[in-house]
C-alpha cells in the first residue's frame, strides 16, 4: 500500500466517524445560541456571545461585499486534515470554482480565507489545532480576532503544515489583506472588546 492510499483510507475513515458524530449531535437537544464542532475527535459546544457575533458579522459582511454571499459561509461544517476535524469556521470564503463533494459538503481544498473569533473556552483550539489544520490544508489567509486581547492575528503563507507569516493588528487598526487572495482591507474600528 502506498502513502497516498494510506492517507485516502484514513481520510475516508475520519469522514465516516465524523458523519456518525454529527448525526448524533443533530439529534441532541443543543441549546439555542450554541455552536458545536469537532476538533481532534473532541466535541466542543460553545455559546455564541453578542461580542463574538458582532465581529463575525462585520468580517463576513466585508468579505461578502467584495465576493458576494454565495462564497461566504459561517458555522458550516467543513472537514479539515488531521484526526477527526469537522470544523464550523466562524467565517470561511470559498474559491469561485468551489463545488460540493459527493456527500454534499464543501471541500477544504476550496477554502481561501478563514476567520475565527475567540471564545474563552475554545481559544486553545483556534490558536492550536485549528491553526495547524488550516495551515496543513493550505488555507492562504487565517485571521483570529481576539476580543479579550483587542487584537487580530493574521496568518499567511502556509507551508509544510505551518504559517510562515504572522501579523498582529490591534482593534481599531485596519488589516491590510491586499496582495492576498481576499485582496481587501478589513476595518476593525467597530470590533467590540470583551471585558
Amino acid at each position: 500500500m502506498t502513502v497516498l492510499e494510506d492517507r485516502i483510507k484514513m481520510a475516508d475513515a475520519n469522514t465516516e466517524r465524523l458523519d456518525q458524530w454529527f448525526e448524533r449531535l443533530e439529534r441532541m437537544p443543543v441549546p439555542e445560541g450554541f455552536r458545536v464542532e469537532i476538533v481532534g475527535g473532541n466535541v466542543h459546544m460553545t455559546p455564541q456571545r453578542d461580542t463574538h457575533w458582532a465581529i463575525i458579522f462585520r468580517i463576513a459582511g466585508a468579505v461578502a461585499a467584495k465576493f458576494g454571499m454565495d462564497r461566504v459561509l459561517s458555522d458550516v461544517r467543513i472537514d479539515f486534515p488531521g484526526h477527526e476535524n469537522g470544523f464550523c469556521p466562524d467565517v470561511a470564503k470559498l474559491s469561485d470554482s468551489a463545488k460540493k463533494d459527493d456527500d454534499g459538503r464543501w471541500r477544504y481544498e476550496d477554502v481561501e480565507f478563514v476567520a475565527e473569533v475567540i471564545s474563552e473556552a475554545t481559544a486553545a483550539n483556534d490558536y492550536g489545532r485549528k491553526k495547524l489544520a488550516y495551515a496543513e490544508a493550505e488555507v492562504p489567509v487565517y485571521v483570529i480576532a481576539d476580543p479579550y486581547q483587542g487584537r487580530c492575528h493574521v496568518y499567511t503563507v502556509p507551508k509544510d503544515g505551518t504559517y510562515a507569516t504572522e501579523t498582529r493588528v490591534d482593534f481599531g487598526t485596519d488589516i491590510d489583506l491586499t496582495g492576498t487572495v481576499v485582496d481587501l482591507v478589513l476595518k476593525t474600528e467597530d470590533f467590540p472588546r470583551d471585558r
